[in-house]
């Protein structure tokens, strides 16, 4: 810090971990979605898969821990940029929304042949699960606040419950339909139905595992205000998004 100044000198940094992860997520989807889904090669797709995984997740994880080691040494540009993020984010789930819309309204017959009849029941069961967890994150993050560390981690385990809950959901849907017949390929609903509703899931499952890397400094009493409430934005966008998914895929 320059002394007799009233601003901290910024220092760029560089980490190596954002390339790993980049890497991780080039061979598990690009190399392992083509190996299957267009070769056919099972073993050569759970091979990228086994190389990629790893690499996201020491990626994701170094890249945190660096984060919160730092948090309070320089300020930095997370909550300026998550913001972008979640834009960009938004812009990918309206292309995906616009191609659903376009089957829908461009087709004469829908459901297409071969849908079969789709419960509203775990669709509604698991918007009330994804809203709970958005007030449950929010009572942790008041409990942060009045520095309560127990009533936050309790919270937040309550919410990481409630997440995982959601994604168990979406497993047991999926397996249900899948024994049924209805696969990625079946027709244009189940297309969009697995797309849509699989990037959500996807989006969900990294909120948790956002989470997690909340939860573990917290049980060794390290707290990174910036990393929790960017955590939080990024739930209540999945949160929101959902509303969205629920209301087109399934009633749509």
């Amino acid at each position: 810090m320059a002394e007799g100044h009233g601003h901290v000198e910024h220092h760029w940094e560089y980490s190596y971990y954002p390339l790993i992860a980049v890497a991780g997520i080039f061979f598990a989807l690009p190399l392992g979605f083509a190996s299957y889904f267009e070769y056919g090669n099972s073993m050569l797709a759970t091979i990228f898969v086994g190389i990629g995984a790893p690499l996201i997740v020491i990626g994701v994880a170094g890249w945190t821990a660096e984060g919160v080691a730092n948090a309070h040494r320089e300020p930095g540009y997370a909550m300026t940029g998550l913001p972008i993020f979640i834009v960009s984010e938004t812009m990918i789930f309206l292309s995906l929304f616009a191609s659903y819309w376009m089957l829908r309204l461009t087709t004469e017959v829908w459901p297409p042949v071969g849908t079969p009849e789709i419960s509203l029941t775990i669709p509604i069961i698991m918007t009330v699960i994804l809203v709970s967890s958005s007030f449950t994150y929010h009572a942790g993050e008041l409990k942060l606040e009045a520095g309560d560390m127990g009533g936050f981690k309790m919270w937040l385990l309550v919410t990481m419950a409630l997440g995982a809950a959601f994604v168990g959901c979406t497993v047991y849907e999926y397996n249900h339909l899948i024994h049924e017949g209805f696969v990625f390929g079946t027709n244009a609903k189940s297309t969009a139905f697995y797309s849509i509703t699989g990037f959500h899931a996807s989006h969900v499952t990294a909120g948790l595992g956002a989470f997690i890397a909340v939860l573990i400094p917290a049980l060794a009493g390290k707290v990174s205000h910036t990393l929790v409430k960017g955590a939080g934005l990024y739930w209540h966008f999945v949160d929101v998004i959902w509303f969205f998914v629920v209301s087109q895929i399934y009633f749509w």
